[in-house]
Protein backbone atom coordinates (compact mmCIF):
# COMPACT_ATOMS: atom_id res chain seq x y z
CA UNK A 1 0.00 0.00 0.00
CA UNK A 2 1.50 3.30 -1.08
CA UNK A 3 2.12 6.07 1.37
CA UNK A 4 2.24 8.81 -1.28
CA UNK A 5 0.86 12.08 0.02
CA UNK A 6 -2.02 13.55 -1.97
CA UNK A 7 -3.14 17.15 -1.87
CA UNK A 8 -6.55 17.46 -0.30
CA UNK A 9 -9.02 18.69 -2.96
CA UNK A 10 -10.82 20.68 -0.26
CA UNK A 11 -7.72 22.95 -0.11
CA UNK A 12 -7.79 24.74 -3.51
CA UNK A 13 -4.57 25.78 -5.22
CA UNK A 14 -3.44 29.40 -5.50
CA UNK A 15 -4.63 29.49 -9.11
CA UNK A 16 -8.06 28.19 -8.15
CA UNK A 17 -8.36 30.77 -5.37
CA UNK A 18 -7.35 33.54 -7.79
CA UNK A 19 -9.94 32.43 -10.34
CA UNK A 20 -12.59 32.20 -7.64
CA UNK A 21 -11.76 35.71 -6.41
CA UNK A 22 -11.84 37.15 -9.94
CA UNK A 23 -15.19 35.46 -10.58
CA UNK A 24 -16.61 36.97 -7.41
CA UNK A 25 -15.35 40.48 -8.28
CA UNK A 26 -16.83 40.39 -11.78
CA UNK A 27 -20.18 38.95 -10.65
CA UNK A 28 -20.44 41.62 -7.94
CA UNK A 29 -19.31 44.56 -10.08
CA UNK A 30 -21.52 43.86 -13.11
CA UNK A 31 -24.90 44.00 -11.27
CA UNK A 32 -23.70 47.01 -9.23
CA UNK A 33 -23.09 49.08 -12.36
CA UNK A 34 -26.19 47.74 -14.06
CA UNK A 35 -28.32 48.98 -11.15
CA UNK A 36 -26.51 52.34 -11.14
CA UNK A 37 -27.29 52.69 -14.83
CA UNK A 38 -30.89 51.61 -14.18
CA UNK A 39 -31.15 54.09 -11.33
CA UNK A 40 -32.55 51.85 -8.61
CA UNK A 41 -30.40 53.59 -5.97
CA UNK A 42 -27.09 55.36 -5.56
CA UNK A 43 -25.55 52.45 -3.62
CA UNK A 44 -27.09 49.17 -4.88
CA UNK A 45 -25.42 46.91 -2.31
CA UNK A 46 -28.13 44.20 -2.58
CA UNK A 47 -27.12 43.75 -6.24
CA UNK A 48 -23.56 42.82 -5.25
CA UNK A 49 -24.47 40.60 -2.30
CA UNK A 50 -25.59 37.53 -4.33
CA UNK A 51 -22.04 37.13 -5.68
CA UNK A 52 -20.67 37.16 -2.14
CA UNK A 53 -23.32 34.89 -0.63
CA UNK A 54 -24.11 32.52 -3.51
CA UNK A 55 -20.87 31.87 -5.35
CA UNK A 56 -18.99 28.88 -4.00
CA UNK A 57 -16.23 26.68 -5.35
CA UNK A 58 -19.03 24.62 -6.88
CA UNK A 59 -20.46 27.26 -9.21
CA UNK A 60 -23.04 24.79 -10.50
CA UNK A 61 -24.80 24.99 -7.14
CA UNK A 62 -25.51 28.70 -7.79
CA UNK A 63 -29.06 28.19 -9.20
CA UNK A 64 -30.22 26.33 -6.10
CA UNK A 65 -28.61 28.83 -3.72
CA UNK A 66 -29.97 31.71 -5.82
CA UNK A 67 -33.50 30.35 -5.58
CA UNK A 68 -33.19 30.02 -1.81
CA UNK A 69 -31.89 33.58 -1.51
CA UNK A 70 -34.59 35.01 -3.78
CA UNK A 71 -37.31 33.24 -1.83
CA UNK A 72 -35.89 34.55 1.44
CA UNK A 73 -35.60 38.13 0.17
CA UNK A 74 -39.13 38.10 -1.27
CA UNK A 75 -40.55 36.75 2.00
CA UNK A 76 -38.62 39.36 4.02
CA UNK A 77 -39.88 42.18 1.79
CA UNK A 78 -43.51 41.07 2.10
CA UNK A 79 -43.16 40.57 5.85
CA UNK A 80 -41.73 44.03 6.51
CA UNK A 81 -44.30 45.72 4.24
CA UNK A 82 -47.19 43.98 6.00
CA UNK A 83 -45.91 44.85 9.49
CA UNK A 84 -45.13 48.50 8.67
CA UNK A 85 -48.47 48.85 6.93
CA UNK A 86 -50.32 47.87 10.10
CA UNK A 87 -48.00 49.07 12.87
CA UNK A 88 -46.04 52.32 13.10
CA UNK A 89 -42.28 52.06 13.80
CA UNK A 90 -42.05 51.19 17.48
CA UNK A 91 -40.75 48.57 19.87
CA UNK A 92 -43.84 46.47 19.17
CA UNK A 93 -43.43 46.56 15.39
CA UNK A 94 -39.70 45.74 15.70
CA UNK A 95 -40.53 42.75 17.89
CA UNK A 96 -43.12 41.59 15.36
CA UNK A 97 -40.60 41.84 12.51
CA UNK A 98 -37.98 40.04 14.60
CA UNK A 99 -40.24 37.16 15.64
CA UNK A 100 -41.85 36.70 12.22
CA UNK A 101 -38.46 36.93 10.52
CA UNK A 102 -37.05 34.18 12.75
CA UNK A 103 -40.06 31.99 12.03
CA UNK A 104 -39.66 32.54 8.29
CA UNK A 105 -35.93 31.84 8.48
CA UNK A 106 -36.58 28.33 9.81
CA UNK A 107 -39.72 27.64 7.78
CA UNK A 108 -37.82 28.28 4.55
CA UNK A 109 -34.72 26.37 5.67
CA UNK A 110 -33.39 23.12 4.32
CA UNK A 111 -31.89 20.43 6.58
CA UNK A 112 -29.06 21.94 8.60
CA UNK A 113 -29.18 25.29 6.78
CA UNK A 114 -31.64 28.02 7.85
CA UNK A 115 -32.48 30.77 5.36
CA UNK A 116 -31.23 33.98 7.03
CA UNK A 117 -32.33 36.20 4.16
CA UNK A 118 -35.86 36.42 5.53
CA UNK A 119 -34.79 38.04 8.79
CA UNK A 120 -31.95 40.11 7.30
CA UNK A 121 -34.16 41.57 4.56
CA UNK A 122 -37.05 42.29 6.93
CA UNK A 123 -34.76 44.11 9.39
CA UNK A 124 -32.99 46.09 6.64
CA UNK A 125 -36.28 47.32 5.20
CA UNK A 126 -37.59 48.10 8.68
CA UNK A 127 -34.46 50.17 9.37
CA UNK A 128 -34.71 51.96 5.99
CA UNK A 129 -38.34 53.01 5.95
CA UNK A 130 -38.09 55.02 2.71
CA UNK A 131 -40.74 55.00 -0.01
CA UNK A 132 -39.84 52.58 -2.76
CA UNK A 133 -36.91 50.99 -0.91
CA UNK A 134 -38.50 47.51 -0.57
CA UNK A 135 -39.12 47.25 -4.32
CA UNK A 136 -35.67 48.66 -5.08
CA UNK A 137 -34.04 46.06 -2.86
CA UNK A 138 -36.02 43.29 -4.52
CA UNK A 139 -35.13 44.56 -8.00
CA UNK A 140 -31.42 44.85 -7.14
CA UNK A 141 -31.43 41.34 -5.67
CA UNK A 142 -33.01 40.00 -8.86
CA UNK A 143 -30.34 41.66 -11.00
CA UNK A 144 -27.55 40.31 -8.81
CA UNK A 145 -28.97 36.78 -8.83
CA UNK A 146 -29.47 36.82 -12.62
CA UNK A 147 -25.84 37.85 -13.19
CA UNK A 148 -24.51 35.19 -10.80
CA UNK A 149 -26.60 32.38 -12.30
CA UNK A 150 -26.01 33.31 -15.95
CA UNK A 151 -22.45 34.64 -15.85
CA UNK A 152 -20.85 32.75 -12.93
CA UNK A 153 -20.65 29.29 -14.55
CA UNK A 154 -19.12 30.82 -17.71
CA UNK A 155 -16.16 32.39 -15.90
CA UNK A 156 -13.36 29.82 -15.51
CA UNK A 157 -15.70 26.89 -14.86
CA UNK A 158 -14.13 24.12 -12.76
CA UNK A 159 -13.50 20.71 -14.28
CA UNK A 160 -15.79 18.29 -12.38
CA UNK A 161 -13.93 15.25 -13.76
CA UNK A 162 -10.66 16.55 -12.36
CA UNK A 163 -12.34 17.41 -9.07
CA UNK A 164 -13.78 13.89 -8.80
CA UNK A 165 -10.42 12.30 -9.64
CA UNK A 166 -8.47 14.40 -7.12
CA UNK A 167 -11.09 13.76 -4.46
CA UNK A 168 -10.87 10.02 -5.07
CA UNK A 169 -7.07 10.09 -4.73
CA UNK A 170 -7.28 12.00 -1.45
CA UNK A 171 -9.92 9.61 -0.11
CA UNK A 172 -7.82 6.58 -1.09
CA UNK A 173 -4.77 7.96 0.71
CA UNK A 174 -6.71 8.74 3.89
CA UNK A 175 -8.42 5.35 3.97
CA UNK A 176 -5.06 3.67 3.48
CA UNK A 177 -3.61 5.59 6.41
CA UNK A 178 -6.61 4.75 8.58
CA UNK A 179 -6.51 1.00 7.82
CA UNK A 180 -2.74 0.88 8.25
CA UNK A 181 -3.11 2.35 11.74
CA UNK A 182 -5.93 -0.05 12.61
CA UNK A 183 -3.87 -3.03 11.46
CA UNK A 184 -0.92 -1.86 13.54
CA UNK A 185 -2.98 -1.67 16.70
CA UNK A 186 -4.64 -5.01 16.07
CA UNK A 187 -1.22 -6.61 15.56
CA UNK A 188 -0.18 -5.30 18.97
CA UNK A 189 -3.34 -6.68 20.54
CA UNK A 190 -5.20 -3.39 20.98
CA UNK A 191 -6.69 -1.06 21.97
CA UNK A 192 -9.14 -1.34 19.14
CA UNK A 193 -9.99 2.27 18.34
CA UNK A 194 -8.43 3.85 15.27
CA UNK A 195 -5.09 5.42 16.23
CA UNK A 196 -4.94 8.90 14.69
CA UNK A 197 -8.29 10.51 13.93
CA UNK A 198 -8.40 11.97 10.44
CA UNK A 199 -9.04 15.72 10.14
CA UNK A 200 -12.56 15.19 8.83
CA UNK A 201 -13.50 12.39 11.22
CA UNK A 202 -16.61 10.48 10.24
CA UNK A 203 -17.08 12.73 7.19
CA UNK A 204 -14.36 10.69 5.49
CA UNK A 205 -16.97 8.13 4.48
CA UNK A 206 -19.12 10.80 2.79
CA UNK A 207 -16.36 12.02 0.49
CA UNK A 208 -16.88 9.34 -2.22
CA UNK A 209 -20.47 10.55 -2.55
CA UNK A 210 -19.23 14.10 -3.16
CA UNK A 211 -16.82 12.79 -5.80
CA UNK A 212 -19.64 10.82 -7.40
CA UNK A 213 -21.81 13.95 -7.49
CA UNK A 214 -19.03 15.88 -9.25
CA UNK A 215 -18.66 13.09 -11.80
CA UNK A 216 -22.41 12.94 -12.49
CA UNK A 217 -22.51 16.71 -12.87
CA UNK A 218 -19.70 16.51 -15.42
CA UNK A 219 -21.49 13.76 -17.31
CA UNK A 220 -24.59 15.96 -17.59
CA UNK A 221 -22.82 19.16 -18.59
CA UNK A 222 -19.81 17.95 -20.61
CA UNK A 223 -21.30 15.35 -22.90
CA UNK A 224 -18.76 15.83 -25.74
CA UNK A 225 -15.88 15.08 -23.37
CA UNK A 226 -15.10 11.55 -22.28
CA UNK A 227 -14.26 10.91 -18.61
CA UNK A 228 -10.90 9.40 -17.66
CA UNK A 229 -10.81 5.65 -18.27
CA UNK A 230 -12.17 3.63 -15.38
CA UNK A 231 -13.03 6.64 -13.20
CA UNK A 232 -16.75 5.81 -13.14
CA UNK A 233 -16.15 2.26 -11.89
CA UNK A 234 -13.58 3.34 -9.30
CA UNK A 235 -16.01 5.91 -7.93
CA UNK A 236 -18.70 3.24 -7.64
CA UNK A 237 -16.24 1.03 -5.76
CA UNK A 238 -15.25 3.88 -3.44
CA UNK A 239 -18.88 4.68 -2.65
CA UNK A 240 -19.77 1.05 -1.96
CA UNK A 241 -16.64 0.18 0.04
CA UNK A 242 -17.00 3.33 2.16
CA UNK A 243 -20.15 1.81 3.65
CA UNK A 244 -18.52 -1.54 4.38
CA UNK A 245 -15.37 -0.04 5.90
CA UNK A 246 -17.42 2.34 7.99
CA UNK A 247 -19.21 -0.72 9.38
CA UNK A 248 -15.85 -2.35 10.17
CA UNK A 249 -14.36 0.70 11.90
CA UNK A 250 -17.60 1.33 13.80
CA UNK A 251 -17.49 -2.23 15.15
CA UNK A 252 -13.93 -1.60 16.34
CA UNK A 253 -15.04 1.58 18.09
CA UNK A 254 -17.92 -0.23 19.78
CA UNK A 255 -15.53 -2.91 21.02
CA UNK A 256 -13.21 -0.20 22.33
CA UNK A 257 -16.11 1.38 24.22
CA UNK A 258 -17.03 -2.01 25.67
CA UNK A 259 -13.43 -2.59 26.75
CA UNK A 260 -13.35 0.83 28.43
CA UNK A 261 -16.57 0.02 30.29
CA UNK A 262 -15.15 -3.33 31.42
CA UNK A 263 -11.99 -1.63 32.67
CA UNK A 264 -14.10 0.84 34.64
CA UNK A 265 -16.05 -2.02 36.21
CA UNK A 266 -12.94 -4.12 36.85
CA UNK A 267 -14.14 -7.02 34.68
CA UNK A 268 -11.59 -6.58 31.87
CA UNK A 269 -8.45 -8.75 31.64
CA UNK A 270 -5.60 -7.57 33.80
CA UNK A 271 -2.98 -5.27 32.34
CA UNK A 272 -0.15 -7.34 30.85
CA UNK A 273 -2.42 -10.27 29.99
CA UNK A 274 -1.79 -11.98 26.65
CA UNK A 275 -3.42 -10.14 23.68
CA UNK A 276 -6.48 -11.69 22.10
CA UNK A 277 -5.12 -14.02 19.36
CA UNK A 278 -8.28 -13.57 17.28
CA UNK A 279 -7.71 -9.82 17.15
CA UNK A 280 -4.03 -10.17 16.28
CA UNK A 281 -4.96 -12.57 13.48
CA UNK A 282 -7.24 -9.90 11.93
CA UNK A 283 -4.27 -7.56 11.30
CA UNK A 284 -2.92 -9.39 8.18
CA UNK A 285 -6.48 -9.55 6.85
CA UNK A 286 -6.89 -5.78 7.26
CA UNK A 287 -3.55 -5.07 5.57
CA UNK A 288 -4.29 -7.36 2.63
CA UNK A 289 -7.76 -5.87 2.18
CA UNK A 290 -6.28 -2.36 2.31
CA UNK A 291 -3.68 -3.21 -0.35
CA UNK A 292 -6.32 -4.69 -2.66
CA UNK A 293 -8.60 -1.67 -2.23
CA UNK A 294 -5.73 0.78 -2.75
CA UNK A 295 -4.71 -0.90 -6.01
CA UNK A 296 -8.33 -1.06 -7.22
CA UNK A 297 -8.93 2.65 -6.51
CA UNK A 298 -5.71 3.44 -8.40
CA UNK A 299 -6.96 1.47 -11.39
CA UNK A 300 -4.20 -1.12 -11.05
CA UNK A 301 -4.36 -4.93 -10.96
CA UNK A 302 -5.57 -6.27 -7.62
CA UNK A 303 -6.94 -9.77 -8.29
CA UNK A 304 -4.01 -11.56 -6.63
CA UNK A 305 -4.19 -9.42 -3.50
CA UNK A 306 -7.96 -9.90 -3.33
CA UNK A 307 -7.52 -13.69 -3.51
CA UNK A 308 -4.98 -13.46 -0.69
CA UNK A 309 -7.35 -11.37 1.43
CA UNK A 310 -10.16 -13.86 0.86
CA UNK A 311 -7.87 -16.70 1.86
CA UNK A 312 -6.98 -14.90 5.09
CA UNK A 313 -10.68 -14.32 5.70
CA UNK A 314 -11.46 -18.03 5.32
CA UNK A 315 -8.50 -18.99 7.51
CA UNK A 316 -9.57 -16.61 10.27
CA UNK A 317 -13.13 -17.89 10.04
CA UNK A 318 -11.93 -21.47 10.45
CA UNK A 319 -9.56 -20.66 13.31
CA UNK A 320 -11.94 -18.35 15.20
CA UNK A 321 -15.53 -19.35 14.39
CA UNK A 322 -17.17 -17.40 17.23
CA UNK A 323 -20.15 -15.15 16.49
CA UNK A 324 -18.33 -12.12 17.87
CA UNK A 325 -15.45 -12.53 15.44
CA UNK A 326 -17.88 -13.03 12.57
CA UNK A 327 -19.36 -9.58 13.28
CA UNK A 328 -15.87 -8.06 13.20
CA UNK A 329 -15.03 -9.75 9.90
CA UNK A 330 -18.31 -8.81 8.24
CA UNK A 331 -17.22 -5.34 7.12
CA UNK A 332 -14.04 -6.72 5.55
CA UNK A 333 -15.93 -9.59 3.90
CA UNK A 334 -18.38 -7.11 2.35
CA UNK A 335 -15.44 -5.05 1.13
CA UNK A 336 -14.14 -8.18 -0.63
CA UNK A 337 -17.55 -8.58 -2.27
CA UNK A 338 -17.42 -4.97 -3.51
CA UNK A 339 -13.93 -5.57 -4.90
CA UNK A 340 -15.08 -8.77 -6.57
CA UNK A 341 -17.99 -6.99 -8.25
CA UNK A 342 -15.62 -4.27 -9.43
CA UNK A 343 -13.23 -6.87 -10.81
CA UNK A 344 -16.06 -8.54 -12.74
CA UNK A 345 -16.98 -5.26 -14.46
CA UNK A 346 -13.38 -4.77 -15.62
CA UNK A 347 -13.21 -8.09 -17.44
Amino acid sequence: MSGTAVVDPHLPSAGARLRSGARLVICAAVPWYLCLWWGTSTAPVPAALPAVLILREDVYAAPRLAWERLLGVLTGVLLSILVLDRLPPSSLSFLAVLVCGCVGTYLLSRPGSPNPQVLVTALMIYATALPGYPLARLAETLVGIAVVVLLGPLLWPPDPYRSASRGLDAYRADVGRLLDGVAGRLARGGPLAAPDPLPEGARLWLRPQACRAAFDRAARRRRPRRPPDGLDGRLRLATRSALTLQYFTQELQERARGLSADLAEGTAPAVGAAPDPALRAVAPLVRSTARALDAALRGEEFAAELDRARGLDLAHRAAHPTRHDAVLRAGLHLTHEALSAHLATRR
